[in-house]
């Protein structure tokens, strides 16, 4: 494949870390592998710990040149100098995001399965539009984003596409011709080596 051809690496963060170590793991990754957007999903309802985690993640990210969003939390976006938002909900908010954080700023949105949250996402102004999960996991529904929904997608819509959710070798294979990101984060940082993890998981690619 290509290097032009192949998906760039949408890297998502743990829903909780440890601000004492993660920097120096996210940075191994970041020096590893070219990235092309970080996105921080962090759990919880404290802001004070999502800031102060956004702000470590936003340092090192920001070093090597790397954009940084985060989950629907649009005033920490502001205050913490991120580059945007990743809606979780489909394209409801789409509009408001753009709306408070302008123009140049990041707006995703999650789509789970459904082609037409992500074609309502894209009209409401998404920079990208994510599918997922697409390979097995325990939580959600099950339902899966199969490999025809995102080759529907590339062929159909001009609005990015991220694949993500469970992914495999086989999987990264599979959907390397017909998505722009592959959104890696569970893969690798349950590994003691992420990087190594990554590389295992990318290897089809490589």
């Amino acid at each position: 494949m290509a290097s032009e051809d192949r998906p760039q690496i949408y890297l998502i963060t743990p829903p909780d870390f440890v601000l004492e170590t993660y920097p120096d793991q996210l940075a191994r990754v970041l020096d590893a592998t070219e990235i092309a957007c970080l996105r921080l999903a962090l759990a919880g309802s404290d802001a004070d710990r999502i800031g102060r985690a956004a702000d470590a993640a936003r340092l090192v990210a920001h070093e090597r040149d790397v954009a940084v969003v985060i989950d629907n939390h649009l005033q920490i976006a502001e205050r913490h100098g991120l580059d945007g938002v990743h809606l979780t909900d489909g394209a409801r908010l789409v509009r408001e995001a753009r709306k408070a954080l302008g123009a140049d700023a990041i707006v995703g949105a999650f789509c789970g399965a459904s082609r037409h949250d992500g074609m309502s996402a894209g009209e409401a102004g998404a920079d990208y539009v994510a599918f997922g999960p697409v390979g097995e996991t325990a939580l959600g529904t099950g339902a899966r984003a199969e490999p025809d929904l995102f080759d529907w997608w590339t062929e159909m819509i001009e609005v990015p596409v991220v694949a993500e959710g469970g992914l495999t070798p086989e999987l990264v294979a599979a959907l390397a011709p017909v998505t722009d990101f592959l959104g890696i984060g569970a893969e690798i940082w349950s590994d003691a080596d992420p990087v190594a993890a990554l590389k295992r998981l990318l290897a089809p690619i490589a």
